[in-house]
């Protein structure tokens, strides 16, 4: 009697404690099919997830020098915002599927991405989901199809008069210059691995400076050049200026940027028009500040670069719409075709006035 009362306990309780609500149960929502159709684009490499279309290497190129170019160059050999896209690959690399220029003593400057990328569902997916880097996931399917045509010509794997489809997508695959240069690592791959990692992370008390275990003698600190020359303008990624003593605060203790605060500045509106809300939609503060510069000038260095000018806002429309570059350094300015004739003038209008 005594057992089966104790059980009968047991059971209640443990009823009581998972009829409890957790305390993340009130948060959000669960997300609509809709919602999450949005987000689920990406295509793997056995292709599933990619959607019907076509694109011939022809209408890549009018994409490319309309939305590509200025970034990548003409040929996609550029290297002045990122590394060149093309280069570096030969017809034997795509007969073989090993690109010789990544063995180990190869005299090749740089990687490029032909020269890495093992599969082409990669680039395909890349290219929809982040390109152009001012206004992804704004190319039409066939658009992305035409763009990476373009590229896999570029790079000899297809043919000037191809048009690469879902159809025949599997068959460029068998000739992408380092489809056998991929290391599959199985751990990597399973859910119930163990990690490769053993530190116990801190949740509580945890100490306020870092604890540098190793760094280059002071008299080797400049050995290699100026390192913050060294790395380019755009993304995260910053060297230390080695030509100066290291930094002897506490990791995390620098205040942030003035640029990143300045991009969030408010803005006034133009002639009726939000502009900070243009700004925001078109990414237009992820390269300018309003007084600092980020990857670009700032909004206040334009201004004063073209000031006294009698045809400034159509000065400012026009590259505002059709980009350019050399005014402020060799990196590009994106055009920015998606914006409409009276928003462009709007921005401009706001900088000649003044921005603040």
């Amino acid at each position: 009697m005594t057992r089966r009362f104790i059980f009968a306990a047991l059971v209640l309780a443990a009823g009581g404690a998972f009829a409890q609500s957790k305390p993340w149960d009130h948060i959000g929502r669960e997300a609509t099919p809709a919602e999450i159709k949005a987000w689920d684009i990406d295509v793997r490499p056995d292709f599933k997830g990619l959607p019907k279309g076509s694109g011939s290497v022809a209408l890549g190129e009018k994409v490319w020098e309309a939305q590509c170019a200025s970034c990548h160059g003409s040929f996609g050999e550029s290297n002045e915002v990122f590394t060149p896209i093309v280069g570096g690959t030969t017809k034997a690399d795509i007969e073989t599927g090993r690109v010789k220029n990544l063995v180990l003593g190869s005299n090749f400057p740089q990687r490029t991405t032909l020269m890495k990328v093992a599969t082409v569902s990669t680039l395909w997916d890349y290219i929809n989901r982040a390109m152009p880097w001012n206004a992804p996931k704004t190319l039409k399917t066939d658009e992305v199809y035409g763009v990476l045509a373009y590229i896999l010509n570029m790079g000899d794997i297809v043919p000037a008069d191809f048009t690469l489809s879902d159809q025949n997508i599997a068959e460029v695959q068998k000739r992408m210059p380092n489809r056998n240069g991929m290391a599959f690592h199985e751990p990597l791959w399973k859910a119930d691995g163990k990690g490769d990692v053993k530190n116990v992370a801190c949740m509580k008390d945890c100490p306020t400076e870092a604890q540098v275990r190793s760094s280059l003698p002071d008299f080797a600190r400049d050995a290699h050049g100026n390192i913050l020359e060294q790395n380019r303008v755009v993304g995260p990624v910053r060297g230390a200026d080695t030509t100066k003593p290291p930094v002897k605060a506490p990791l995390g203790s620098a205040p942030r940027p003035a640029a990143v605060v300045a991009a969030a500045a408010p803005l006034p509106a133009a002639g009726g028009v939000d502009v900070k809300a243009l700004l925001a939609a078109n990414g237009c503060t992820a390269c300018h500040g309003v007084s600092n510069k980020i990857v670009g000038p700032g909004f206040t260095e334009i201004l004063a670069r073209h000031k006294g000018r009698a045809d400034l806002e159509s000065y400012l429309t026009q590259k505002i719409r059709n980009g350019g570059s050399g005014v402020f350094g060799a990196v590009p300015m994106p055009p920015q075709p998606q914006l409409k004739e009276g928003d462009a003038q709007a921005i401009a209008r706001w900088i000649a006035a003044g921005p603040r």
